[in-house]
């Protein structure tokens, strides 16, 4: 905790290069603008994203959460709200988008953390995390996001759970070009590779919009042997 009371911001270095580190910098940019009116706008369009707790097992309790792209942090507060015993960390590039989420981690009293730090590599040595969760992030690392998901498995332990709500693709070129301008790839691309590093427990795609585009809900579960692939 910070003097004034607030959750400790920490950043952590973590090597980026060519691509990754513009496109890491057009996204920190782009939230600059946007942070002051996410939470009034964007409940109209990320479907989910707090509703997937109820996918989870009724008897999950894990003892320690790792939210990826954890922006404002409303999904923060929900998972510290529905598991009250453990502690729950969420990286994120934009400072912007961190300073809210750390005055939303502050009613927790130190049991929620935020950091700032890009996710290409585990945040942990030991696969501590039991729970990893994306909300509307994995489609917005562009390039990146294979290495995310890597990461995340790395970072469960074994049995440990993986949640990601996310776009996952439209049939319309117009808006899949505008949502690319705004730093969003919607093409599927997400669900094979997650359906490769986890066992799936469950996932749904559903409409939005009159089918505009479309929405992936997954729930996985990394190797209870602990196999790193």
């Amino acid at each position: 905790m910070s003097k004034g009371g607030s959750p400790l911001v920490v950043e952590s270095a973590s090597p980026a290069r060519g691509g990754r580190r513009e496109s890491e910098a057009a996204v920190e940019r782009y939230y600059r603008l946007h942070a002051r009116i996410y939470d009034a706008t964007r409940w109209s369009f990320l479907f989910g994203r707090t509703s997937f707790l109820r996918r989870l097992p009724a008897d999950l309790a894990p003892r320690r959460i790792l939210e990826v792209g954890c922006g404002t942090g409303v999904v923060l507060d929900a998972l510290a709200r529905r598991f009250p015993r453990s502690e729950v960390l969420g990286v994120d590039l934009s400072d912007a988008m961190l300073a809210r989420a750390s005055r939303r981690a502050a009613a927790h009293r130190g049991r929620v953390r935020v950091e700032r730090r890009s996710y290409d590599a585990p945040c942990s040595d030991s696969g501590g995390f039991d729970l990893v969760v994306a909300s509307y992030s994995l489609t917005m690392f562009n390039p990146g996001w294979e290495q995310a998901i890597d990461a995340a498995r790395r970072d469960l332990r074994p049995g440990g759970r993986m949640c990601v709500v996310d776009f996952h693709d439209s049939p319309v070129p117009w808006f899949r070009a505008w949502m690319r301008a705004n730093h969003v790839r919607m093409e599927g691309q997400l669900l094979p590779m997650l359906r490769s590093a986890f066992e799936v427990e469950s996932e749904s795609i559903s409409s939005a919009f009159g089918g505009l585009w479309r929405h992936l809900t997954f729930v996985g579960r990394r190797d209870p042997s602990g196999e790193t692939g």
